[in-house]
């Protein structure tokens, strides 16, 4: 697929699906556009989705720390946008679609969002949670200071990642998923921090669009917070939980979650 500049950013980005609705579809951290595959095998009837891949993943361009993560990614995303749209986000590309909601309201249709991982709401709502996040994270947080990425990637995956051991990943692989490690810790203004401003100003009052908020039954227990917090504060949130998933659920659990992604379509 093609590879123009998009926010200024040299951008790679894949299509799927012939459907009728227009479908933007934004990824993980730490993955890329090809994500998409599984679920939109079920989707692609109803679907045209393009999928960008995001600053630093797949074949786009490196992320050159000039401009936050966060934000860079929703510019490059809402140029993508030519009319109403179906978006749907997954993890950290989930909070970036909830970011487009707040600033470019008339080109969202729908917000589809497996696991955002806002982790501001969780915490406003339940700082009690805090304690036992940052033990989750502690394996990660001690690679990252310690300079070791390998050690970084490999925590950070046992809280995150499909389930898969890091042992059994090629070595090229393990080498990328360290490699990108600054990118997770480039997310973490606007999804600890709210950078944003989605959360502290009240903006996710104001989204009229229909949410659909998905969450693996197996994922930690902060990602129901999150799904809790956000459906107290989208007008139009229902939510769903797809059995025996993980947070990587869009790839481990395709047909589940791709069903659940048609039920709410044919009621919007």
């Amino acid at each position: 697929m093609p590879k123009a500049s998009r926010a200024g950013h040299p951008t790679y980005w894949t299509e799927f699906g012939r459907g009728r609705r227009a479908a933007l579809g934004l990824h993980c951290s730490l993955s890329h556009s090809g994500s998409w595959s599984g679920i939109m095998r079920g989707l692609g009837g109803v679907l045209h989705l393009t999928a960008p891949d995001l600053p630093g993943h797949g074949q786009s361009a490196p992320w050159d720390g000039a401009q936050e993560i966060q934000a860079l990614s929703t510019a490059i995303a809402a140029e993508f946008l030519t009319g109403p749209t179906d978006i749907i986000g997954h993890s950290f590309g989930a909070t970036v679609a909830l970011r487009l909601a707040v600033e470019h309201p008339g080109l969202v249709r729908s917000l589809i969002l497996y696991e955002p991982v806002f982790f501001a709401v969780a915490l406003a709502d339940h700082p009690q949670m805090r304690a036992r996040h940052a033990l989750e994270m502690s394996g990660y947080d001690k690679g990252i200071a310690a300079g070791d990425m390998a050690a970084a990637a490999q925590a950070f995956l046992r809280v995150w990642g499909d389930g898969r051991a890091w042992d059994d990943l090629p070595g090229a692989v393990r080498a990328g998923l360290a490699a990108q490690m600054p990118l997770i810790e480039a997310a973490g203004p606007a999804l600890y921090e709210d950078a944003g401003g989605m959360l502290a100003s009240g903006a996710l009052a104001r989204v009229a669009a229909p949410v659909l908020l998905l969450e693996g039954s197996a994922s930690p227990a902060i990602i129901t917070a999150i799904n809790e917090g956000l459906a107290a504060r989208l007008p139009q949130a229902g939510r769903a939980v797809i059995a025996g998933a993980g947070h990587m659920g869009p790839m481990t659990h395709p047909r589940q979650t791709g069903a659940e992604v048609l039920r709410f379509l044919g009621e919007t």
